[in-house]
């Protein structure tokens, strides 16, 4: 029997395992990618662990998210992931490159390849025949210093791509229109492959736009083949000789399948506060917007500013829109700036940041309170944009900017203009001035790091007791995002090297209370937290672990997990544990006490046991879904420890 592709590139990458659904699988890693966000904790983690030097064919470190510099705690990071990159042996990207996705895409990726990186989003690059994976800061420090990673092997879902996208309907409706059919959790442990005859109609960065949000469907991973487009877009980037081709057999098989027809689908929009909560635009049609925003790693092409900026030309943006222009990457915004694009995005009003993450992070641009936003962004999670009443709604460019014309929710297709042509530009600019080679061995070996004042050291964690007797500080409902258990934004992000700095604002858009009442009980054993389904989807930000983790969180018991936080918590050792029988979700309350006793014990005997809820007389099955590896560096206290203890060894 034939295979697939994402077969076809775990099995030549296959470490540890077999290839098995549902059973762990370690996974040789060839490329890595951390952002500054995320980034900072990696770098702390590979001096924590004694790691000398990256391990993979090509890792890099982005500074995309914290560009705001209001004081000197961004800069100072940006120097320490400088010289983190100088002395580990990764490429650094400065501020003002661009977000990291797009800008690996351009430069480093590669057909055939295994991609991890400490960014939900990572996964954006399976556009170009990778398998490409987000995941916790410190899973990505593994793969930096040359381990296997470890993930359950996803069964493959296959989506036969026939048609061609009709006039005013783009890629963004594509991957909207899967999150309108599944949601944001039925693709757990899978990875999505597109194929079939309408591929060829999707141009590379149509495909990152759709692989993009595939993290939004709770996906492991997307992947497209690598095939004459991939060629193409490789020769534009000046690096076609790396190019290989990778498609599925002819009779390969998929777990399960589906068909899209690009030529039947129509503009679609995300409502607030859900990726997955989509409808066609025309059903939201006439509702007004105070903010209409283009960019993001979500819709970073060329072809995506430029067909906003043709329906804006020669035309004014409506009077009460602020109207926000997102440039992903340093060498597109010289080509949309020398082909005349910025200048019509500014005639018409609009208002131009520089390139990075900028408000998909809640870095600046957060809309007015409770006013609409319409994003072409990934994630409209509440409070994400740095509002914390903010309604934002996920659109395609063409939807964008048919609104910010007429101040109002717009189906494109409605406005009385033809649909406008863009080509890309016949010799599009290849900049690589702000993307930094990593330097020769030895001289790295000479570099220090630098360290300003607000980076900390991060605090040695306890293992887990036999016998554990724990308040449930809060209880949560479903869809509980990482935005909501430790949030982004100007506010937050900058503490991202200080742990207890950024712990101060765990679950405040939960309970603002949480951090006070966790700081009183932290050293007379901690506490646990109760949850819903698809607890931590989301970012991969591994400080919603580590932060409620330095508070004394313990446990974390729920109806089922998101897979990045899930594996987040056992890196921290943080014991993550779901219902057996989801209806005790109803019968806990906050202030419970749950008593685990014989602890270790039993999770050495079994991944089913029973824990008491301390006087009500009554008992409650959980259960457990990690390997015999987490349960170990679990019971060490976590990932940190297990490694030293190996490498002490």
């Amino acid at each position: 029997m034939g295979l697939n592709v994402a077969q076809k590139l775990i099995k030549d990458h296959l470490a540890e395992g077999e290839m098995t659904p549902g059973e762990e699988i370690g996974l040789k890693i060839d490329q890595t990618l951390t952002q500054d966000a995320t980034g900072t904790m990696v770098m702390l983690e590979l001096e924590a662990m004694g790691i000398d030097r990256a391990k993979t064919e090509a890792s890099a470190q982005y500074v995309d998210h914290n560009l705001i510099q209001e004081d000197s705690k961004n800069p100072d990071d940006h120097l320490f992931l400088q010289s983190a990159a100088k002395r580990f042996g990764l490429y650094y990207s400065k501020p003002g490159n661009g977000v990291s996705h797009p800008v690996h895409m351009q430069r480093l990726a590669k057909p055939g390849k295994t991609l991890l990186g400490s960014d939900s989003h990572t996964c954006a690059n399976g556009c170009m025949g990778m398998l490409a994976i987000g995941a916790g800061g410190i899973d990505v420090a593994m793969a930096i210093a040359g381990e296997p990673f470890y993930v359950k092997m996803p069964k493959v879902w296959g989506v036969k791509v026939t048609g061609e996208l009709p006039d005013w309907v783009s890629a963004k409706d594509v991957i909207l229109e899967m999150l309108r059919r599944h949601g944001v959790k039925a693709a757990a442990n899978h990875v999505f492959e597109y194929y079939g005859p309408g591929i060829k109609n999707l141009s590379a960065m149509d495909r990152h736009v759709i692989a993009n949000m595939g993290a939004e469907l709770g996906a492991t991973g997307t992947i497209f083949p690598s095939d004459e487009e991939t060629k193409r877009f490789m020769k534009q980037e000046h690096r076609e000789e790396e190019w290989i081709e990778l498609k599925a057999d002819e009779d390969a098989t998929y777990d399960l399948e589906e068909e899209i027809n690009l030529s039947e689908l129509e503009p679609m929009i995300a409502k607030p506060t859900s990726p997955g909560n989509v409808v066609p635009v025309r059903e939201v049609a006439g509702e007004p917007i105070y903010q209409s925003y283009i960019g993001s790693s979500a819709n970073p092409g060329y072809r995506d500013f430029a067909i906003a900026s043709k329906m804006l030309e020669g035309q004014k943006v409506a009077e009460n829109v602020s109207f926000d222009l997102n440039p992903t990457s340093r060498q597109m915004l010289l080509d949309l700036s020398k082909e005349g694009h910025i200048a019509n995005f500014i005639q018409a009003g609009g208002r131009l940041h520089q390139a990075g993450c900028n408000g998909c992070i809640g870095m600046g641009q957060a809309p007015a309170t409770g006013r609409n936003s319409l994003r072409t962004t990934p994630r409209n999670f509440p409070g994400r944009s740095g509002t914390k009443e903010d309604r934002v709604f996920l659109v395609s460019p063409e939807t964008a900017a048919a609104s910010a014309l007429t101040g109002v929710i717009t189906d494109p297709r409605t406005l009385d203009m033809d649909y406008p042509l863009v080509k890309e530009p016949e010799n599009p600019t290849v900049d690589v001035d702000l993307l930094q080679e990593p330097l020769p061995e030895e001289e790295a070996k000479q570099v220090e790091l630098v360290k300003g004042p607000n980076i900390a050291t991060i605090p040695k964690m306890e293992g887990l007791p036999e016998h554990l007797e724990l308040p449930v500080l809060l209880k949560m409902g479903d869809d509980i995002s990482t935005d909501e258990i430790l949030a982004g934004g100007a506010r937050v992000l900058p503490y991202r090297s200080n742990l207890p700095e950024i712990s101060k604002f765990c679950f405040e858009i939960v309970d603002e209370t949480y951090y006070d009442r966790a700081m009183k009980i932290r050293d007379h054993g901690g506490h646990a937290i109760v949850g819903g389904q698809n607890y931590g989807q989301g970012s991969s930000r591994e400080h919603a672990a580590i932060a409620p983790r330095y508070l004394g969180l313990k446990v974390a018991l729920v109806k089922d997990f998101a897979r990045i936080h899930w594996q987040n918590l056992a890196n921290f050792g943080i014991l993550p544990v779901t219902f057996v029988d989801e209806s005790d979700w109803k019968e806990l309350e906050q202030g419970d006490v749950l008593q685990f006793e014989e602890l270790r014990e039993k999770l050495g005997e079994s991944n089913q046991f029973e824990v008491k809820v301390k006087g009500k007389d009554k008992s409650i099955k959980v259960e457990h879904a990690l390997s015999p590896r987490q349960l170990e560096f679990i019971l060490m206290g976590g990932l940190i420890n297990w490694v030293k203890e190996r490498l002490n060894r």
